[in-house]
């Protein structure tokens, strides 16, 4: 019986060799690095950049840390981007860890998003999300994640919004809580 057991033995042992032969004689190739997806055309570091309208007016100012213009792919990433939104007296200031910038001017502000009405006399003097989508053409600002809004007596919060910059009417989406504070 001792002899049956010591052939199956090292029957099974071969097998085993012979299984993992391939395995255990492949030597490690070394880690090949990351590939990038795409590489910037045109990178600016310090950005400040103005646009104007096609009636001459100002539209926005755009100043970044840096700033890399994807040209085939039709968008510019920054990186702590201060976005002024100008509209005659309804101006507001947008600033974000990070923004894209289309070619059919929406501007997506990620991280952070704190937006700032310039006007001292509004009911609504900040926004804060963690991410949003502005139509700089349209003049809409849109959030699908939690956002606060706040004035100088009242602080609302609630998911997603959507903003009409032109007449100044914000309207979010899910309601969670309001605040007044006393005066």
């Amino acid at each position: 019986m001792t002899n049956l057991r010591v052939i199956l033995l090292v029957l099974f042992s071969a097998t085993m060799l012979w299984l993992w032969y391939p395995f255990l004689t492949q030597t490690e190739q070394p880690a090949q690095p990351e590939e990038t997806i795409a590489k910037p055309d045109y990178v600016a570091i310090d950005l400040k950049q103005t646009s104007f309208a096609e009636n001459g007016q100002l539209s926005y100012q755009i100043t970044a840390q840096r700033m890399e213009l994807y040209q085939e792919l039709g968008f510019s990433h920054f990186e702590v981007p201060i976005f002024v939104l100008h509209n005659g007296q309804h101006n507001w200031q947008l600033t974000a860890n990070e923004a894209t910038l289309y070619e059919n001017d929406t501007l997506i502000l990620e991280g952070n998003v704190k937006a700032t009405n310039l006007n001292d006399a509004a009911m609504i003097t900040h926004i804060d999300a963690d991410n949003l989508r502005l139509e700089i053409t349209n003049r809409m600002m849109r959030s699908e994640q939690p956002v606060i809004i706040t004035g100088p007596n009242v602080t609302i919060t609630g998911k997603g919004l959507i903003a009409d910059l032109n007449i100044e009417v914000i309207e979010l989406i899910n309601h969670t809580e309001t605040i007044y504070d006393k005066q």
